[in-house]
Formats: structure tokens, sequence, C-alpha cells
């Protein structure tokens, strides 16, 4: 049985689940016209799709908890699934990090995860959460939508000089209050 519980000291070891790979077959195209975000989806050819994982972080929870706030999916006891909030300095909680388990991705766990973490932000009093996606993890940013986030913001620069350039940003939004 799935369950959705705070991660504290006793179980601390559970914030270092282990990234695993996610297909990249499509990139999300933002544009702000009339103040008003929309987007485009261009799907990759065939040929073009691509796995990528991201490196694991070693998350060290005695100095992150300061700050932050780990939201573990369990399943019989095993960590299958972790949200990180950490605090924002203006009325959005960020949302750090939301990975889930290969072989339990599109079962809701996520959902789950995201539903825990605006109990924790209106806990907290804040308005609503905040999160990044690369522009070419499709099935991220599409999540993040279908979920109740908005398009708020557009990050072209951030990955000039580093191995991902040509990539982007998309911050996305979701109000809780």
């Amino acid at each position: 049985m799935l369950e959705i519980r705070l991660i504290d000291s006793v179980n601390k070891q559970d914030i270092n689940i282990k990234n695993e790979p996610f297909s990249l077959w499509g990139r999300m195209i933002p544009t702000y016209l009339n103040e008003e975000w929309q987007y485009t989806v261009c799907k990759f050819s065939q040929q073009d799709i691509s796995e990528m994982c991201f490196p694991d972080e070693n998350y060290d929870y005695d100095s992150l908890s300061r700050n932050s706030i780990f939201i573990g999916a369990y399943d019989n006891n095993n960590c299958i699934g972790l949200a990180i909030l950490q605090d924002g300095f203006f009325k959005y909680i960020y949302l750090y990090d939301l990975k889930v388990n290969k072989s339990y991705r599109k079962q809701g766990v996520a959902n789950m995860l995201i539903q825990k973490a605006k109990e924790v932000a209106i806990e907290r009093g804040y308005r609503g959460i905040y999160t990044q996606g690369q522009d070419n993890n499709l099935s991220a940013c599409l999540f993040y939508l279908n979920a109740g986030f908005h398009i708020g913001g557009l990050n072209t620069d951030v990955y000039k000089g580093t191995m991902q350039e040509g990539k982007a940003d998309i911050l996305f939004y979701l109000d809780v209050q």
C-alpha cells in the first residue's frame, strides 16, 4: 500500500533514492503574448528520442533540513518517491526536487507527493509552490501542467557555457490559496 509521509531524521537515508532515466521525446516551447503564457509541443522524430538520467545528488539531511521539508512516497516502508521543498523568500515555496522510481511512474505517485506538498505550503502560509523543468523534459513539463501548475516564466540563459547549452528552464507555479 502506498503511503505519503514526511521524512524526518529517523529515516533520513530515504532522501537519497537513486535517480533513474527518463525519456527525452520532445520539447515544450513557451510563448508570452498579451500578458499570457502559452506553449506548443514539438515532438522529436523517432531517431532523435533519447534517455537522460540526472546524477545522484547524495543529499545531506542534516545540512538541508534547516530550510527543507522532505516528503517521501512509500510502498511497504520502501521509499519509491521524493519531493523536497525549500523555504522561499517570497510567497511561493520552492519544489527543489521531485522524483519517482521508474517502475512506479504513471501510477499517481508524483500527484500524491504534490498533494502533500500543497498541504505543507498551506500550513506554512505560502500562497503556492514553484518549480522549474527543462524545456526538453517534456514529460515533466506536461506533468506539472496536468497537476495544476501554470507557466510563470522562462530562463533561456541558465545553461549557457555548460554541457547542457541550448536548453532552457520553464518556471511553473501552483497556487494553493
